[in-house]
């Protein structure tokens, strides 16, 4: 990451990275799930202070922060980097010697990669610290996957008021190890999600017109929502509405009077979000009231969009192109998953990119939750140096 005399941007050396590759490894054979990480917080707290990296706070449940001070000059910039460290309810199938062992949870989204990442950075910005001026907060955030969730309650606890600017990392298994992928503007959808409960009046299923049929009316509701995005919106306006459950009835003879949906509206501008949420509201009762049924439907906010600031990402970007070369730096779009990084984008100007790591080699081409996904580790020491640099760059981008 420091420079040499000619100006060459160096890499972490060997052994951080093979102690990366370690830490990567041990969370992985021992996930945990949202808001349940008192293992991987006493872990990483361990490792932190084990060398030498002091005032190690714990945060947002199970969480942890820790300032690295540069003591290059005096500075009040501050910039913040951000991993999250939870797993999924996920039985692992990937094949690999260390496989988790905590039975019916995996880190299926890379979790304890970005955590072993920014340890790794904090790692090595602790050994260049009298190379630079400022601060890089380095924040182990627990619940990225579920409520409560912890970017909300980074946020709430007041871990980015003093901070200027914040960058995320996501490993990527769409995009090849060497390369990674940033663009300005959103880069995740917000996600909201709703519960709707339909209330018809049961009936002999000999005798139909005797009662109001809650399975037809919810069958006519879950076809209606899906034109809000094929015929409402434009086709350039990111949106995603998807029922993912459904549940009633029981009997084979009885109309049910009750059925339950589910389901959950990923969007990427605020008045998309809004203006989806109000016809979603309008068509159910409209069919309901058609079907002389009842609805109730309840929306549970979620994370907002991430949004990634112009300046913040050429930072990024500029960073990237220094250690993997400017022609694998891709302007790659955002994904229509969610992720609470998104709190961080709407309280300060932030960035958050996609660290390729698709290799046919070592079997990393599944997707993202799936119970065969892997991690080339190949790809961690360039994300470690990405983070760096960007981190260090930023401090230096906008004054004293």
């Amino acid at each position: 990451m420091s420079r040499s005399d000619g100006g060459e941007v160096q890499r972490i050396n060997t052994s951080l990275a093979q102690r990366v590759v370690d830490v990567r490894r041990y969370l992985h054979r021992n996930p945990e799930l949202s808001n349940e990480e008192r293992g991987t917080q006493r872990y990483l707290k361990s490792l932190l202070l084990e060398n030498g990296i002091e005032d190690v706070r714990e945060v947002a449940g199970f969480g942890l922060a820790v300032d690295i001070v540069g003591a290059a000059a005096n500075s009040n910039r501050k910039v913040a980097i951000r991993a999250d460290i939870d797993a999924l309810p996920i039985v692992e199938t990937s094949g690999v010697e260390f496989s988790s062992q905590n039975d019916g949870v995996m880190h299926a989204c890379g979790h304890d990669a970005h955590a072993a990442m920014v340890f790794g950075a904090a790692m090595h910005l602790h050994s260049i610290r009298d190379s630079f001026a400022g601060v890089v907060r380095l924040i182990f955030q627990p619940a990225e996957e579920a409520e409560p969730l912890g970017g909300r309650r980074v946020i709430e606890e007041g871990l980015l008021d003093d901070i200027d600017n914040a960058i995320g990392i996501h490993v990527d298994p769409y995009t090849p190890t060497g390369k990674m992928g940033v663009a300005a503007g959103p880069y995740s959808l917000a996600s909201d999600i709703f519960d709707v409960t339909v209330s018809g009046s049961p009936a002999h299923a000999a005798k139909p017109s005797e009662g109001v049929d809650a399975i037809a009316v919810a069958c006519t509701m879950v076809s209606e929502l899906q034109k809000i995005v094929s015929r409402e919106i434009d086709p350039y306006d990111p949106l995603v509405v998807s029922i993912t459950g459904i549940q009633g009835g029981g009997a084979y003879n009885v109309l049910a009077d009750t059925v339950h949906i589910k389901g959950t509206v990923r969007s990427g501008h605020n008045s998309t979000r809004k203006m989806a949420t109000e016809r979603i509201l309008q068509i159910l009762e409209g069919i309901a009231a058609a079907h002389r049924a009842i609805v109730r439907f309840e929306l549970t906010p979620g994370e907002p969009a991430v949004i990634n600031d112009p300046a913040m990402t050429r930072i990024l970007a500029d960073a990237a192109g220094s250690i993997i070369g400017s022609e694998n730096v891709l302007p790659l779009p955002g994904w229509t998953a969610a992720d609470d990084f998104a709190f961080y984008s709407a309280k300060r100007p932030s960035v958050y990119f996609r660290l390729g790591i698709r290799n046919e080699a070592v079997g990393s081409v599944f997707p993202l939750h799936h119970p065969k996904f892997r991690v080339d580790e190949a790809a961690l020491p360039i994300g470690i140096d990405i983070l760096c640099r960007a981190a260090i760059s930023s401090l230096q981008a906008t004054g004293e």
